[in-house]
């Protein structure tokens, strides 16, 4: 059962236990977080029905406090105290009662790269008010088994109630998995913390806003460089989640190999080798890890040029998100990974093509340092176009009362979508799937070295990617860029989709 609002919910991630008042050592001005402590997984969502194939449960957007450094609670948003994961399986029937406890600010769940209908999607239009209460309808169809996650999406509030905590997971477990259980399955989730030396979380300044939010440490399940213990020659599933609001991922496992076997939309057809990977915001992939080499194998960022306005480019390169310690002792026997995941289908041809062209203007203003503190965030669309800076699709900032395009249920479109902005932005469309068709830059075209179902693809900055999709159900849908800060700033979209 949900707690009041006003109830204050200790979350003490990676066991950084307080004692008293005591404060940690600082580097300048910012805390040090403990390294090294062992990899929690997130809570499970409990399931309330007895019912075979029904999935019932309650969830809680309330003000609660983390403890990510020792000594310092952090003010936070969280779904029930936490960031929890919802596991369910394909042909159930899910029923989510949802409470807004935030104070004095509406929210919504958007079941990010779900197939839910329109009104259950948690749109900007169908906000829940404070103090408010909702419920979240939906079944899970056949062929739907993939890593999804939830996140707010309240007009001119997302990004704000995303780094400040509200994100949680949604499994869908397909009827037959054709991973070997022997693998595991591992989630982790990957967030963005900027912590100032009181615990708090600055409010974000204007570089944050033109570029999105960019904090200090990535996190693991709430954790700084977590630690697992694997066998010599294990093999593990791992499922990454990029939940931060702007932080691009460029990943490497060093001491293991990686092979992809899942993205956005579930499982792609056949095992792909890779040494890197590149992680936007909102994307999944699900690997597996094979740890060859004995000592300490560690997932780490390789420095990622996305296109940066302004002072204080992070430094993308170097960190260590993950760190598995493998054992001298071997791994029994373990299963190979099938040579065929499952089939994907090409959509066929698109009967209508849209284009989209996202660009950014600044209105010719000083970027440097200029701090957004204390202004109305309820009304941040109209306090950015006073100062200059907007982001755009097709020349136009978001109106929640325009429908910028019309389609139709069961009609495959072809979309490109154009990047003429000085930066990279990720691009996501609510409601279904899509299928990357190709890249062009330059003149030169390149496609996809696997098929795989997608909600979110990062389009470089002079780029133009062209992808498949369809609608199955009808209503308003969104499309945006998924640096939470532009979306906010206006590059999004609303395609209503007809029966």
């Amino acid at each position: 059962m949900a707690k009041p609002a006003a109830a204050q919910m200790k979350h003490d991630m990676g066991g950084m236990s307080g004692h008293g008042n005591h404060k940690m050592p600082m580097t300048g001005t910012n805390p040090i977080l403990s390294e090294g402590r062992p990899l929690k997984d997130l809570p499970r969502l409990p399931n309330q029905s007895a019912v075979p194939g029904v999935f019932k449960a309650k969830l809680a957007a309330e003000p609660g406090v983390v403890r990510f450094a020792e000594g310092l609670d952090t003010p936070a948003l969280l779904y029930n105290g936490t960031n929890p994961v919802i596991e369910a399986s394909e042909g159930d029937k899910v029923e989510i009662s949802f409470s807004n406890g935030i104070p004095g600010e509406p929210t919504t769940i958007h079941w990010h790269g779900m197939p839910v209908p329109a009104d259950q999607d948690g749109n900007p239009s169908d906000p829940v008010a404070s103090g408010g209460e909702r419920i979240y309808a939906f079944d899970l169809p056949e062929g739907s088994a993939a890593s999804y996650w939830f996140h707010p999406h309240p007009h001119s509030l997302t990004a704000e109630q995303v780094y400040r905590g509200l994100a949680g997971i949604f499994l869908v477990k397909p009827k037959d998995d054709p991973i070997p259980p022997e693998y595991g399955d591992t989630i982790l989730m990957l967030t963005d913390l900027r912590i100032a030396a009181d615990g708090t979380m600055p409010d974000s300044t204007m570089v944050d806003f033109m570029n999105g939010r960019v904090g200090d440490h990535v996190l693991v399940n709430g954790q700084k460089n977590p630690a697992m213990v694997v066998a010599f020659g294990e093999k593990r599933r791992l499922r990454l989640f990029n939940a931060t609001n702007a932080r691009f991922l460029r990943l490497k496992f060093e001491n293991a190999s990686m092979t992809v076997i899942g993205t956005d939309g579930g499982l792609i057809e056949k095992p792909a080798a890779v040494d890197e990977l590149l992680l936007t915001p909102a994307e999944r992939v699900e690997l597996i890890v094979f740890f060859d080499r004995p000592g300490a194998a560690k997932l780490t960022t390789l420095d990622y040029e996305r296109g940066w306005m302004g002072p204080d480019k992070p430094n993308e390169a170097g960190m260590i998100l993950l760190t598995a310690h493998v054992s001298d002792e071997a791994a029994g026997a373990m299963p190979p990974l099938p040579a065929k995941l499952r089939s994907i289908e090409s959509l066929g041809n698109p009967v209508v093509t849209r284009r989209f062209v996202l660009t950014e203007s600044m209105g010719g203003m000083d970027h440097g340092g200029i701090s957004m503190q204390g202004m109305d965030h309820s009304n941040m669309s109209m306090s950015s176009d006073s100062m200059g800076m907007k982001f755009m699709i097709n020349g136009a900032t978001f109106n929640m009362n325009r429908i910028d395009e019309v389609s139709k249920v069961g009609q495959v479109e072809l979309w490109e979508v154009v990047n003429e902005a000085d930066m990279d932005h990720p691009f996501h469309v609510h409601g279904t799937q899509f299928q990357i068709v190709e890249h062009e830059k330059n003149g030169k075209i390149s496609t996809p070295f696997y098929r795989a179902w997608k909600d979110t693809v990062n389009i470089v900055a002079g780029e133009t990617v062209r992808i498949l999709l369809r609608q199955d159900l009808p209503g308003p849908r969104m499309y945006h860029c998924h640096i939470l800060e532009h979306e906010q700033l206006g590059m999004m979209g609303t395609v209503d989709v007809q029966a």
